[in-house]
């Protein structure tokens, strides 16, 4: 049990974090969505263009540029939406997306870490549970995370008032 408590503070920090600051969590889990595109898409190729660009610049493991490309969009889309939910009861309703996200970061970071950090947390019972929820937790992540955009819709739309 002891071991599992690093993992459930990993998915409870978040949701604190989120909701105490108020961060768009919807936005958050999307951009996690995001970055998980980035390190499947550009992750293998990263290393090369950091060689690239700077060929006298230390070797970076792979796995610290996965990571980096996996976390990069989410620290961002949180810096910038600190603040940004407004009334008690989205930020209640913001409680949902956080632990979407949260438990997204996880399942997306887990794998990306050095392989004896990852064996070491994949050996734990709770993160079989959470492995074994990952569909649920991205299709819920996903329509939790809509849901809450679209009840912001009113925050985008431009009203025309004219001045008499």
């Amino acid at each position: 049990m002891n071991q599992n408590i690093a993992l459930i503070i990993a998915l409870a920090v978040p949701v604190v974090v989120f909701v105490g600051l108020r961060v768009n969590a919807s936005l958050v889990f999307l951009s996690l969505c995001l970055g998980a595109v980035l390190v499947q898409y550009v992750g293998s190729e990263a290393n090369e263009l950091i060689r690239l660009v700077s060929p006298h610049a230390g070797s970076v493991s792979d796995s610290t540029v996965k990571f980096a490309l996996l976390l990069a969009p989410a620290a961002i889309t949180g810096i910038v939406t600190v603040f940004s939910v407004h009334g008690k009861l989205k930020n209640i309703v913001n409680v949902l997306p956080s632990v979407a996200a949260a438990s997204l970061f996880v399942l997306l970071a887990v794998p990306a870490l050095p392989p004896g950090l990852a064996h070491s947390v994949q050996a734990q019972q709770s993160w079989h549970y959470l492995s074994n929820s990952q569909s649920l937790v991205v299709a819920a992540g996903a329509l939790v995370s809509l849901g809450f955009l679209w009840t912001q819709r009113s925050l985008f739309q431009h009203h025309d008032k004219r001045r008499k």
